[in-house]
């Protein structure tokens, strides 16, 4: 393996029986570490101090968990939404929109309440590519909408019940909906914009209710409901939705 392959902060790899592999160095690893996700792929996660060739190494060594977990993977990919010409989607205040350019490079536009999304005319919508950047496209509408909509929201909800808080900020977590620090900053997915209302302000109660009990205990359940009625029931509601775009 060359000098300058070891150099590079990330590659692509063809691996026979499995297909594409990205290695990628990550400051944040601390061990190698294999991910197979829909839409994503294979990634290798290399910490600074270890060579591409001993990740490579691994893909070979783990190849049969690698096949089974890509099972997984294309099963998954084959319930989301392919988004193409007759795809009918909006978000809270806009309305997806492809459209065809000359380019061939893909742009975003979010305004007048649309997302527009340009692809190459050349490409084919379904063209996995195509897809990815149509998520991450309705992702940023999320983003810019929840920006606009849920600190006010926060401080509707504060003003009303007589919490106190810090900043809002809204993030993109993968594994949860809001968290309350210890300092009362309230983090907010952007996904929250995909809930019904309800669950909206539930997730925003929950958190600000945190502001007062920093726990899951008794007290906690007993203030939350206190403002928002059923508060286990408005939760067990929240599980049934996943945070990711379909």
């Amino acid at each position: 393996m060359s000098s300058s392959f070891l150099r590079l902060t990330s590659v692509n790899v063809h691996i026979d029986g499995i297909g594409k592999v990205l290695i990628e160095r990550s400051d944040k690893a601390k061990r190698l570490s294999i991910s197979v996700r829909p839409l994503k792929g294979v990634r290798v996660a290399v910490p600074p101090h270890i060579s591409f060739e001993k990740a490579e190494q691994l893909i070979y060594t783990k190849s049969d968990w690698i096949k089974e977990h890509q099972t997984r993977m294309q099963q998954h990919e084959q319930q989301l939404t392919v988004y193409d010409g007759s795809t009918e989607f909006k978000t809270k205040y806009h309305t997806l929109r492809l459209l065809t350019h000359a380019q061939y490079s893909m742009r975003c536009v979010i305004q007048d309440g649309f997302i527009n999304v340009f692809y190459p005319a050349h490409k084919d919508v379904r063209d996995p590519d195509v897809q990815k950047f149509i998520r991450q496209s309705i992702e940023e509408g999320y983003r810019k909408e929840a920006k606009q909509y849920l600190p006010g929201r926060v401080a509707y909800f504060a003003e009303k019940f007589g919490f106190t808080y810090e900043n809002v900020f809204i993030k993109s977590a993968k594994g949860r909906w809001g968290s309350c620090s210890h300092t009362n900053n309230i983090n907010l997915n952007l996904h929250l914009m995909r809930l019904p209302d309800a669950l909206c302000d539930y997730v925003i109660l929950h958190e600000l209710a945190h502001t007062v009990e920093k726990n899951h205990g008794p007290h906690f359940w007993a203030l939350l409901d206190s403002i928002c009625g059923n508060a286990k029931a408005l939760d067990k509601k929240l599980k049934a939705y996943r945070i990711s775009i379909f």
